[in-house]
């Protein structure tokens, strides 16, 4: 019996973690296009992620109030440096859009300040993943990053900035 018992709470176990690893895995994947949103940008301005066909994007889902997001934001920062004025082989450029899962607009803020998110398209989403954006992507943990391509295409699901960069250097002109 005792046994049988080990064997039922080995499986809930595995069980558990299988759902847990579908739940949060993101939902595109390479080759996927990317699902076109409209949002207010922190300037006010009225954004479209087609706004940026053409280009070489990193789509990254972060929060103020995340440790791992907040570890890793000054090396976007660095990474934004090096190549906003770049040019590519196959595209117009590089840029980042940041989406915020977050409950208070001022931490948000207080956040960008204060890590040197200078790259204008911050996008602040205060229901947490509940959020349109959030929810549209179906993200459950952050950070969570899409890099697309010119057409909008995913390139990389969750990549390591050093990944990033060295995509990018490899179709510099």
């Amino acid at each position: 019996m005792n046994g049988k018992v080990f064997q039922i709470v080995i499986l809930l176990i595995l069980g558990g973690y299988v759902i847990n690893y579908f739940y949060r895995k993101p939902k595109l994947a390479e080759g996927q296009k990317a699902l076109d949103f409209q949002s207010e940008l922190i300037s006010g301005e009225i954004f479209h992620l087609s706004d940026l066909r053409g280009r070489y994007v990193l789509l990254d889902f972060w929060g103020s109030w995340c440790g791992p997001c907040r570890k890793e934001n000054p090396q976007l920062v660095q990474l934004y440096h090096e190549t906003k004025d770049q040019s590519y082989t196959d595209a117009d450029g590089f840029d980042i859009i940041s989406v915020a899962i977050e409950t208070k607009k001022s931490a948000w803020l207080k956040a960008i300040q204060s890590d040197g998110l200078v790259w204008p398209y911050q996008i602040g989403e205060f229901d947490r993943f509940s959020s349109p954006i959030a929810s549209m992507y179906k993200v459950r943990e952050i950070p969570t990053k899409y890099l697309l391509d010119t057409t909008g295409a995913v390139i990389l699901v969750n990549p390591k900035v050093a990944e990033i960069r060295q995509f990018l250097k490899d179709r510099e002109l």
